[in-house]
């Protein structure tokens, strides 16, 4: 069965034996937060590496992975998840700059930007069958429920739209993939600067997920991001998918400034 969304996550040991971990999450936003060392990415770490393991590999593992996630609803043994990290690194892969030569990609932010734009296709292939199915069964509500359906990729358009205004760019609603016009020009989103990209990575991410439920992990997600796109980061996240949980660390203030203080939990408080 697959989980809504994570309940606890518990590490029995962090480092070598020492600072046991149990934190109880909120099924929408929780921030990790502590001073640098403290261990906040490190859980993240270990987490993501659990939710990596299939089910022989997980019972093989446990005793030295030390990582024990409960689930929502309780008898779940995995849920859906999305990783999003911020260091915008060069591409050293020669595997993957073998495949995306032609593209041009340089970083990794070009890399994951690359592998959204055919999650995208797929997204809107997944739209058209939904309408297509509303009208095939005859629902009388068919017209409202597909006008819904197709007013969530515009509505993520608009969001890019206003987020990227002040740089001129504007997405372009005619192609199935992602470009922008800029300057009279036509530009793939790798020409874009680290913080746009990373702002667009975000938001596709949690776009492609359709509205469903899932987890959605950051690790400093603020790097690169403009201190106002910072302020509206989880609000935007939150709009685009109300459904998803997410679990970030950071050591940016702006980014719970605007109404999210509740949601921080800092690292001493979940040792045990």
């Amino acid at each position: 069965m697959t989980a809504n969304y994570i309940k606890r996550i518990e590490i029995d040991s962090l480092w070598r034996g020492t600072r046991h971990i149990v934190w109880d999450l909120r099924p929408g936003v929780n921030v990790l937060s502590g001073i640098n060392g403290v261990g906040k990415s490190t859980i993240l770490r270990k987490t993501i590496r659990r939710l990596t393991q299939g089910k022989e590999e997980l019972e093989r593992d446990y005793n030295s992975l030390g990582v024990h996630l409960t689930f929502s609803p309780e008898e779940a043994d995995s849920v859906r998840f999305d990783v999003i990290r911020g260091v915008d690194r060069p591409l050293v892969s020669a595997d993957i700059l073998n495949k995306v030569m032609e593209a041009r990609l340089t970083t990794e932010l070009d890399w994951q930007l690359y592998q959204l734009q055919r999650r995208f296709l797929d997204y809107q292939v997944n739209q058209s069958n939904r309408i297509v199915a509303l009208f095939t069964a005859a629902d009388p509500e068919a017209q409202a429920k597909a006008s819904e359906i197709a007013a969530e990729k515009s509505h993520f358009q608009d969001l890019v739209d206003e987020l990227f205004e002040a740089t001129g760019k504007k997405i372009d609603r005619g192609s199935n993939e992602i470009f922008f016009h800029h300057l009279g020009e036509r530009i793939p989103p790798y020409l874009l600067s680290s913080g746009e990209k990373q702002m667009l990575i975000i938001l596709l991410t949690v776009l492609v997920e359709d509205r469903q439920s899932y987890v959605l992990l950051m690790d400093e997600p603020e790097i690169s991001l403009h201190i106002e796109w910072q302020q509206r980061l989880l609000e935007l996240i939150t709009d685009l998918n109300p459904h998803a949980q997410v679990i970030l660390t950071t050591h940016s203030p702006a980014v719970i400034m605007s109404g999210w203080a509740d949601c921080v939990t800092d690292v001493e408080d979940i040792i045990v």
